[in-house]
């Protein structure tokens, strides 16, 4: 299945399950472990978690095995990683703190000296 169309089937699952502020972040040119990033809120950890639970089975019914899913059992932020498309699905509050939407969209400060020091 090419990227594209498990981006479309994760989106619908997501969609489908209720998931919240569902957003993709393309990441091609920016690092090589995925193409897209999906993140989506949950609005518990039930839900968090049957969430990512539904887009690891029905990719495995599309025929993509999730390589690794990860933090299943508390249930605030839960990773799917279906190799070119990586599913964050997180409580609000931990969304909120961690902010991935702001790392991968290049929306920092390049780190090293301010402009004034370098002169």
């Amino acid at each position: 299945m090419q990227s594209d169309e498990l981006l479309a089937l994760v989106s619908s699952i997501l969609d489908d399950g209720k998931g919240v502020d569902i957003r993709v972040i393309d990441v091609r040119g920016k690092t090589s472990i995925a193409d897209y990033m999906v993140i989506a809120s949950g609005n518990s950890d039930r839900h968090a978690r049957s969430l990512a639970d539904q887009v690891a089975e029905k990719s495995k019914d599309h025929g993509v095995q999730p390589l690794g899913i990860e933090g299943q059992a508390a249930g605030e932020w839960v990773l799917v990683d279906l190799g070119d498309v990586i599913v964050h699905v997180m409580k609000p509050q931990i969304r909120e703190f961690y902010q991935l939407e702001k790392l991968w969209q290049g929306d920092y400060r390049e780190s090293g000296p301010p402009q004034d020091a370098a002169a």
